[in-house]
């Protein structure tokens, strides 16, 4: 028998007369958001033996915090319908499968084909997700409603394995401190992977290519000026004992994964939006996981966090 009471790969072979028959009663299908979980039992984490059901209803309680960064905003899934232990994979494009919750347009790619892109705008749609393996959810770093004007300037901070992790909370201190005597204020956010992002919200107003220029000349000098700290440098093998500072994720087309986004790792982090302050303290960036979605929700709404993400400010002309 599976967990939800159904006889696995069952075979008849004739009835019983010596019992009296029973009538079997259907499950009903587990609605979140409007839309029905199937296969809730399935342990999607099996090192925490965390379940399908249990990932779906972390994202119906986070999602009226986590749409207004992810929602209307083209997205990357990262799925693994089996579990993350198992095969995962990256989709932008569909032919329809996620149902009508799950919006599409067509924007124009780099061989001026055109394809179709995925967006969400309401619970229903993340769920939606959910239901299809999805796991983490990436995003672009613009909206769709101006997908040539990026609403935000993300430096993923990728540091060496080795690294203590003090090191790397230095350094986000010390690229705020940078882009603030340009002018920039800047939000952490911590990604329940390797790394922290340094997140300058943006009015979309510049061009793709300067925002992705902007971002690699920063990355540039703060490798010149400390190269014993950081690298600006695609290559591996330039990473040992340093700090990457990932700044592609500012071109057309590059994602970056949304806050309050669960990670495929073993104990279902989640990517945190925090104050420096408190990134002065934290131990790691899976501090949080799925199980924390209610404090989510306060921290939200508390006066250090209710302002996170939010400026009206333009690149500076340098």
């Amino acid at each position: 028998m599976t967990a939800q009471g159904v006889l696995r790969h069952a075979s008849y072979l004739g009835l019983q007369k010596t019992k009296p028959p029973v009538r079997a009663n259907k499950s009903p299908p587990h609605d979140v958001s409007g839309i029905n979980i199937s296969n809730r039992a399935r342990v999607l984490f099996p090192e925490a033996n965390i379940t399908k059901g249990q990932l779906a209803n972390y994202y119906e309680t986070i999602a009226p915090i986590m749409l207004p960064w992810a929602g209307s905003r083209f997205i990357s899934l990262m799925r693994c319908p089996q579990g993350r232990a198992k095969q995962c994979f990256f989709q932008k494009h569909d032919a329809g499968s996620f149902g009508d919750a799950v919006r599409q347009v067509a924007i124009r790619e780099k061989d001026v084909s055109e394809a179709q892109y995925l967006f969400v705008d309401s619970a229903a749609g993340l769920l939606s997700c959910i239901q299809m393996g999805t796991i983490e959810v990436h995003g672009w770093g613009a909206r769709v409603g101006a997908i040539e004007q990026p609403d935000r300037l993300v430096l993923d901070l990728n540091p060496d394995e080795d690294l203590d992790f003090k090191q790397v909370i230095a350094a986000v201190l010390r690229i705020r401190d940078t882009l603030a005597d340009m002018g920039l204020i800047t939000f952490p956010l911590v990604t329940g992977g390797k790394g922290i992002h340094v997140i300058a919200p943006l009015v979309p107003a510049a061009q793709w290519p300067q925002v992705k220029d902007f971002a690699h000349r920063l990355a540039t000098a703060l490798a010149s000026s400390d190269p014993a700290r950081f690298t600006a440098s695609l290559a591996k093998t330039k990473r040992s004992g340093r700090i990457f500072i990932d700044w592609l994720r500012n071109q057309r087309g590059a994602t970056a994964v949304m806050p309050f986004s669960a990670r495929a790792r073993e104990h279902a982090s989640i990517a945190v939006p925090l104050t420096c302050e408190e990134l002065r303290t934290l131990d790691s960036t899976a501090h949080w996981h799925i199980g924390d979605g209610a404090e989510m929700i306060d921290r939200a709404a508390s006066r250090d966090l209710i302002n996170w993400g939010r400026a009206d400010q333009t690149l500076p002309d340098l």
